[in-house]
C-alpha cells in the first residue's frame, strides 16, 4: 500500500510528499504515448518543486502506474491511487476506454482526474464532476476530419475502418456521418481488433471497391500495419486518421508506407506557437523528441499544481473546487478553461501529413 500523508486536509508543517498520480500505457505497443505524457508531468512537477511556492513544507511527487491500455487494469490502478490519501489528483488515463472505466473510481473518491488525450465525448456526459480533459473531443475532431477529406483532399468515395474501441469507433462513426452529409459515398465501414496482424483480406476487399480515401479510426500500431499492407497490395487510396496516428512511432513502424498519410490532431502545431516555446525547449533538452500529447499532459499537471497552490492545503475536495474554477489558464497551446462538463475550451483541430519521414503541419482542419 502506498504511504499516507499525515497532513492531508491541512497546511503542511514539514517537508512531506504531495502526490500527483499518472496512469497510462507505460509498457506494450502504446507505451510511447504514455511515456511522453508522463515525462511532461514530471517536467511540470520538477519546475514547481524548484520554485518551491506550492505549499510551504511540501514537495510534489509523481506516482506513475501502468494500465497497459486495458480497462480492467485501469480500474485496478485507479483504486490504488484512490486509496492513497496523499494523492490529490490524477493525470490520465491516456485511452478513452480506460478513462471511461476508471472515472467512477475517482468520482467516488472525490479525486480530480484530468486526461490529456481521452477524446471520446461521451465520457464527460456521464455526470462525473471529478473528470476534466485538456484535449478536444471526437465529436469535434471526427466531423472536421471529414470536412478536410472532402473539401481539401477532394475525396468522393470513402472506406472507413475502426478498431472497435471507445475511441476508434466513436471517431470513425462521427467521420462517416459528416462525410455523408457532405456528399461522399461511404463504400464500406468495417472493424478490426487491436492486436490483429493480418489485414490483407479486408484490404483486398477495399481495393476492389476503388476508394479514393480510407479513414482509419484507431491507434498507430494497427494503423502502421494497415498502410504497410495496403502498399504491398498496391492500394492507391489516400489514408487519413485521427490523433491516434499522430505519433512518431507510427512513422517508425510504417516506414516508407507512412509517406503521404494525413492525420488530424486535437491541438496546434507546438513548434509554431509562441506560448509553447519555453516548454518545447525545456522538454526537448531533457527528453529529446516531443510526443503529441506532451503539451496537454504538461498543462494538465500545471492546472493541478496551480489548484493546489490556490487551495493552500492538501485536500481533495478543495483541489477539485479550484480545478473547476480554472479559467483563462495560460496553457502552452493557448489560454483555456473547462466548461460545465469538464471539457477544455481550447478546441482547435489541426492536420498533419507525413512528408519525407516527418509530420508536416498543413493548417487547421476547418478553414
Amino acid at each position: 500500500m502506498l504511504a499516507t500523508l499525515a497532513c492531508a486536509g491541512a497546511i503542511c508543517g514539514q517537508q512531506r510528499s504531495v502526490k500527483i498520480g499518472f496512469v497510462g500505457p507505460l509498457t506494450g505497443d502504446q507505451a510511447s504515448i504514455g511515456l511522453d505524457e508522463l515525462q511532461a508531468v514530471h517536467l511540470a512537477v520538477d519546475e514547481a518543486n524548484r520554485k518551491g511556492d506550492v505549499i510551504p513544507g511540501c514537495r510534489l511527487e509523481v506516482v506513475a502506474l501502468d494500465d497497459q491500455h486495458t480497462p480492467a487494469q485501469a480500474v485496478a490502478m485507479a483504486k490504488r491511487l484512490a486509496a492513497d490519501r496523499a494523492v490529490i489528483a490524477v493525470i490520465g488515463h491516456v485511452n478513452s476506454s480506460c478513462t471511461l472505466a476508471a472515472a467512477p473510481v475517482y468520482q467516488r473518491a472525490r479525486l480530480v482526474q484530468i486526461s490529456p488525450s481521452s477524446t471520446n465525448p461521451e465520457i464527460s456526459r456521464k455526470g462525473f464532476d471529478t473528470f476534466f480533459r485538456t484535449c478536444a473531443t471526437d465529436d469535434i475532431q471526427g466531423p472536421q476530419a471529414a470536412e478536410f477529406a472532402i473539401r481539401k483532399l477532394g475525396a468522393r468515395k470513402v472506406c472507413v475502418i475502426d478498431d472497435k474501441t471507445t475511441y476508434g469507433k466513436e471517431i470513425a462513426d462521427r467521420f462517416e456521418v459528416r462525410a455523408k452529409e457532405l456528399g461522399a459515398s461511404v463504400l464500406l465501414h468495417e472493424s478490426i481488433v487491436q492486436g490483429e496482424k493480418d489485414f490483407s483480406p479486408l484490404l483486398t476487399r477495399i481495393k476492389a471497391l476503388g476508394p479514393d480515401l480510407i479513414f482509419f479510426g484507431g491507434m498507430y500500431p494497427e494503423g502502421a500495419l494497415l498502410v504497410r499492407q495496403a502498399k504491398g497490395l498496391g492500394l492507391k487510396a489516400k489514408w487519413l486518421g485521427p490523433d491516434g496516428l499522430y505519433v512518431p512511432a507510427f512513422i517508425d513502424l510504417a516506414k516508407d508506407a507512412a509517406e503521404g498519410v494525413c492525420c488530424t490532431f486535437v491541438g496546434a502545431d507546438v513548434s509554431g506557437v509562441d506560448s509553447a516555446r519555453e516548454f518545447l525547449n525545456a522538454y526537448t533538452k531533457k527528453y529529446g523528441t516531443i510526443g503529441p500529447f506532451a503539451p496537454h499532459a504538461y498543462d494538465a499537471a500545471r492546472i493541478v499544481i496551480d489548484a493546489v497552490r490556490r487551495a493552500g492545503k492538501v485536500d481533495r475536495k478543495a483541489v477539485l473546487e479550484e480545478v473547476r474554477r480554472t479559467n483563462d489558464f495560460p496553457g502552452v497551446l493557448g489560454r483555456m478553461g473547462f466548461d460545465g462538463n469538464g471539457d477544455t475550451t481550447l478546441r482547435l483541430i489541426s492536420v498533419f501529413e507525413v512528408r519525407n519521414g516527418r509530420f508536416r503541419y498543413l493548417g487547421p482542419a476547418r478553414q
